[in-house]
């Protein structure tokens, strides 16, 4: 189950998905220097990283849908729908904590309880992913060498079927 979203025989999407996390994480981190008394600069960082998160996001959405859109339908189509639909939940809570940002002030203490929950959407949702890589290998090509653990694996598997013997 190869990418149709690739540059070079790379999935564009794992490249993408990079930039939202960290500008969300590095959001929540500067909200949480902010609180700690850090200045007026981290309120204003953590709203500029969760606004690019929010943009760099809908970017790396496209690639991950055109694959999503390519299985036929299974279990790893049915662990994609559920992480695509955590993103979207994630991108609305960011998209909702930057507006709250810029546009309500007074209202920063609920931006930064968007940017939690934003943050706890993401991190199922990353989970859900590596599952679809590492367990189901989605997007990788039919010709990829086994994913982490395999040979421990097939050991495991020599071990166990020489003890039987």
């Amino acid at each position: 189950m190869a990418s149709k979203a690739k540059i070079m025989g790379h999935p564009i999407h794992p490249m993408l998905v990079t930039l939202p996390i960290g500008m969300w994480v590095f959001g929540l981190i500067s909200d949480i220097v902010f609180r700690l008394g850090g200045g007026l600069v981290w309120r204003d960082t953590a709203a500029r990283a969760i606004g690019v998160g929010v943009i760099a996001a809908l970017v790396a959405a496209i690639p991950g849908l055109i694959d999503l859109l390519s299985w036929a339908k299974s279990r790893v189509k049915s662990i994609g729908i559920a992480h695509g639909a955590l993103n979207v939940l994630a991108v609305a809570a960011f998209a909702v904590s930057y507006f709250l940002r810029v546009k309500a002030f007074p209202l920063l203490d609920t931006a930064f309880v968007f940017a939690i929950i934003g943050t706890a959407l993401i991190a199922v949702s990353g989970w859900l992913g590596g599952t679809m890589v590492y367990v189901y290998r989605a997007a990788l090509e039919p010709h990829a060498a086994p994913g982490p653990g395999a040979e421990a694996r097939e050991r495991e598997k020599e071990t166990v079927s020489a003890g039987k013997e």
